[in-house]
């Protein structure tokens, strides 16, 4: 279900060069942030021109056909011509068919833009509205905050009674890999600033996708899919260790997640789900044939780097809705994996492991899974989940320290 009506909006987009900007995140609303950066560089919102909500199994499908209709009745200037000028839409999807937490596609009435030096504004206006000239100035930061995030509906015990039971499912032959998350759920006080939030995740985790849209908020450091001009690719994470606690121990971490068969096996299950999903799309597709040890400040990660031509003019959201949900997020085979997640796990996983990110007119963007995120409900509510890929041979104790560590970005964040 989508909220696009018959007509669609012929917005009129005026790309224009500004004095450079020191960070995009001083200029955003404080309770509603929208942007997507990384190393300081990417694209914030302000305001809303346009808001397109949908839901159920068709979502992909639904925004992708409503954007290239948005697109092709839009007048663009764009001189910029960077990725991330003229018209753009930022979006956030659910993880689940079935979800009662909207997935969107957002137009905002101003984007602000920083790439390769250049900084920039595009206006988006709507015929018959008047035209809302940018006010780029950085409101001062709310009160400083501290919250405690608190087991939700999961919690240790029965994070730990969710994954023995699934290896058991795992020996039975059911799934060969299933991703098993949990929650912790906290408050944000009134008037809190979520920018402070976003401070605190883009320069503790500097080389990871930084987002908030919907709501939603985090610093992912796994890129679903990027297309830019007919180019795709994506990194693909899967299998973690935590980092050393001197440079000789955190060697000794690096080098056994390398050479972990479990954690290979697991990284292979993903690598292999985004090969399958890009191939027929694509006219030249390759994937790291050994996966690299990528670091960040709390974990290392195995990853691999997937890139290709495009050969059939998929969009960035075409593209999203092939690939979601990767076995990063839920397993393998999918269907299976996905009815055991149903089974195991005692909430709704709103977005997390869904889609962020935006695209713009040309079918070009930039997509990262919602990991390492929280979702801050209109009421204050927060909600964020954290996962593990379960295979044969997983811990419960391994699997529950692994996911302590991948909730610290968020909990540090906030706390």
């Amino acid at each position: 279900m989508s909220t696009l009506a018959d007509d669609v909006p012929a917005f009129r987009v005026t790309t224009r060069e500004i004095a450079p900007a020191t960070s995009l995140l001083p200029l955003l609303d404080a309770r509603h942030p929208l942007v997507f950066v990384r190393r300081g560089e990417g694209v914030a919102g302000l305001g809303e021109a346009l808001r397109l909500e949908f839901s159920g199994p068709d979502r992909f499908r639904e925004a992708a056909a409503a954007w290239k209709r948005i697109a092709a009745a839009a007048s663009i200037e764009d001189p910029i011509r960077r990725s991330g000028s003229g018209l753009v839409a930022f979006g956030a999807f659910a993880f689940d068919d079935a979800s009662a937490r909207a997935s969107v596609l957002i137009v905002p009435r101003v984007v602000i833009g920083r790439r390769d030096g250049v900084t920039w504004t595009t206006t988006i206006e709507t015929p018959g509205e008047p035209l809302v000239e940018p006010r780029l100035a950085a409101a001062p930061l709310g009160d400083e905050y501290r919250i405690a995030l608190h087991p939700g509906r999961l919690d240790g015990e029965g994070y730990r009674a969710a994954v023995g039971a699934a290896v058991e499912r795992i020996e039975a032959g059911e799934v060969r890999k299933v991703v098993v998350a949990r929650d912790l759920e906290g408050r944000l006080p009134e008037g809190g600033d979520l920018r402070r939030v976003l401070m605190e995740l883009a320069l503790g985790y500097p080389d990871t996708w930084s987002f908030a849209v919907d709501g939603l908020i985090g610093s992912s450091p796994e890129t679903l899919v990027r297309v830019k001009g007919g180019q795709v690719s994506a990194r693909v994470l899967a299998g973690s260790i935590a980092r050393g606690s001197d440079a000789e121990a955190d060697h000794a971490a690096a080098v056994a997640l390398a050479t972990s068969t479990k954690d290979l096996d697991e990284h292979r299950f993903a690598v292999r789900s985004v090969l399958q999903a890009l191939e027929p799309h694509a006219r030249t597709l390759a994937g790291s044939e050994i996966p690299f040890t990528l670091k960040l400040p709390n974990l290392w990660h195995l990853a691999s780097d997937v890139e290709g031509t495009l050969g059939d003019g998929s969009t960035a959201l075409d593209l999203v809705g092939e690939l979601h949900p990767t076995a990063a997020v839920a397993g393998t085979p999918t269907d299976a994996a996905l009815t055991l997640i149903h089974e195991l796990e005692p909430f709704d996983r709103q977005r997390y492991g869904g889609a962020v990110g935006w695209v713009d007119a040309a079918g070009d963007g930039k997509w990262a899974i919602a990991l390492r995120s929280a979702e801050v409900a209109e009421d204050g509510r927060i909600t964020a989940f954290a996962g593990a890929g379960i295979v044969a041979g997983s811990d419960p104790d391994q699997e529950l320290a692994e996911t302590k560590l991948k909730f610290r970005p968020v909990v540090e964040a906030f706390g």
